[in-house]
């Protein structure tokens, strides 16, 4: 089922304040795989990760696996993630996905090692998804 009308043409990429960003893909498995598990502890400290469900380690396949489910899922219009980028490197991630209460649910992570960038991503995120997308309600937990 898809998370955007039809009609609705979907970013394929962002330009935030010192980052931007593009669809996550397997092209970013080993940036994407060291940002976030350098980062575990600081992930689950962050709004919209409380439970320790994720992240876990994995290995880099298994990252790969998830990433391309992520592409598929972009494709499909079921979902969107995208890779958070400071040049070449992954800073982070941010998902939207399908919500039981809201049009979206959105949830954001950056690296330990760039902990500085949360607020500001999230801030930027939370106008871009106001501005560029079609959803009058989002979860996306305030920092």
């Amino acid at each position: 089922m898809s998370l955007v009308a039809d009609d609705f043409v979907v970013p394929r990429s962002f330009d935030g304040p010192g980052f931007r960003m593009e669809p996550l893909g397997p092209q970013h498995n080993e940036r994407d795989h060291d940002a976030w598990m350098s980062s575990i502890d600081h992930i689950w400290e962050t709004p919209d990760f409380p439970n320790g469900a994720w992240p876990t380690p994995m290995t880099l396949e298994s990252n790969l696996a998830d990433l391309l489910r992520h592409a598929k899922d972009f494709e499909n219009r079921s979902g969107f993630t995208y890779s958070i980028l400071d040049g070449d490197d992954v800073i982070g991630c941010v998902y939207i996905y399908p919500s039981r209460t809201a049009d979206a649910s959105v949830s954001s992570w950056v690296r330990a090692s760039r902990a500085e960038m949360d607020v500001v991503t999230w801030q930027a995120i939370s106008t871009w998804l106001e501005t560029d997308w079609p959803y009058t309600t989002i979860e996306y937990g305030a920092r």
